[in-house]
């Protein structure tokens, strides 16, 4: 038989009211009465009946978590991965659950935010991009629904609450880094541009071009939004310029490493040959060969911070809406080398 309310009560020798109002952290309760009946709770096995919450408080402790449309992609990017574990930790501190979209479709993900909204399945959602022509964040601002961004928003930034890096500085300091090797030819190897992260990480590489007095080439500008194939595809277009670049900043450690197994097959030696820095230091910077040079984004911390900037929402309704820049740092590893000390190839 199931441990109920009435049996911590009368253990503990409170009323079971007072249970009622531990479970829910009442501040009408004093810490002392709290960890006595937290502890009676833990030593009786009692664990709370969620359903019975959310008919009670019209909260079901669960945050929606919306992903790009390409998600297959997504699960094999370590950086997704990363974002999830930093709102998974932040929503186990606070009792959360998680509702994960599943759609390969914008259309599928829209369906599915609204099925969450009408459905009262979730108390809150976490948008993990931020991009143009999009039906999400429209929809949530429109049912004043709560939520958080991971990224700037397109519009409207000041009513919307979002946590992001300063991406333009971030792609200016790292593209400044090869600059600063004696890099002049250096190019650019960006993700979607519907989305606001690529944009300003290729804005913050014009700035660094345009303050090292370099010229910009862009023939020596690309990107890739689907793997392996475009990554092929990229490495082709830019070897064949009439003055290849000799550094490339690639933006997501995931697209650095199908460039530079892209590279390899094509007899480049790394970093002799070609000088290489991603962004987000996930493992797979810390595995490759040679070892990559990287922007932390600090993922991790991402994740959590959207997450933790969502529960106060819902805790406080009312909040001023708040935006948190998480800072960045450069990661030196080994795929990078000083122009002078580098061996051109035929």
């Amino acid at each position: 038989m199931s441990v109920t309310i009435k049996d911590v009560a009368r253990v503990a020798n409170v009323a079971p009211s007072t249970v009622s109002r531990v479970i829910s952290d009442s501040p009408r309760i004093s810490e002392r009465t709290k960890r006595k009946v937290r502890k009676v709770m833990e030593e009786l096995g009692y664990h709370i009946n969620y359903n019975g919450r959310v008919l009670v408080s019209q909260s079901t402790q669960t945050i929606g978590i919306v992903t790009k449309v390409s998600t297959v992609h997504s699960f094999d990017n370590p950086f997704f991965s990363e974002l999830l574990r930093g709102i998974s930790d932040a929503c186990h501190e606070e009792d959360y659950s998680i509702y994960l979209t599943t759609g390969n479709t914008e259309e599928a993900i829209f369906k599915e935010v609204v099925k969450m909204v009408q459905g009262k399945r979730v108390d809150g959602v976490i948008v993990l991009y931020s991009r143009e022509d999009d039906q999400v964040v429209p929809y949530l601002r429109e049912c004043n629904f709560p939520f958080v961004m991971i990224g700037k928003p397109v519009n409207r930034a000041g009513e919307t609450m979002f946590v992001d890096n300063d991406n333009i500085l971030a792609s200016k300091e790292v593209t400044d880094y090869l600059i600063q090797l004696g890099h002049e030819r250096i190019g650019f190897i960006g993700g979607d541009y519907h989305f606001e992260v690529a944009r300003d990480r290729l804005e913050g590489f014009r700035q660094a071009l345009a303050n090292g007095q370099i010229e910009e080439d862009k023939n020596l500008q690309k990107n890739i939004q689907s793997g392996l194939a475009d990554a092929d595809q990229v490495v082709e277009e830019l070897l064949q310029v009439k003055d290849p670049p000799t550094g490339l900043v690639i933006t997501d450690d995931y697209n650095a490493l199908t460039v530079m197994r892209a590279l390899t097959s094509k007899g480049l030696k790394l970093p002799e040959d070609m000088s290489i820095v991603g962004f987000n230091n996930t493992m797979i910077a810390r595995l490759s060969n040679p070892a990559l040079t990287t922007v932390d984004t600090q993922s991790f911390q991402l994740g959590h911070e959207s997450a933790r900037s969502l529960i106060d929402l819902l805790n406080r309704p009312d909040m001023i809406k708040k935006s948190v820049i998480i800072p960045t740092v450069i990661v030196e590893r080994d795929s990078c080398h000083p122009k002078n000390t580098i061996k051109q190839t035929d």
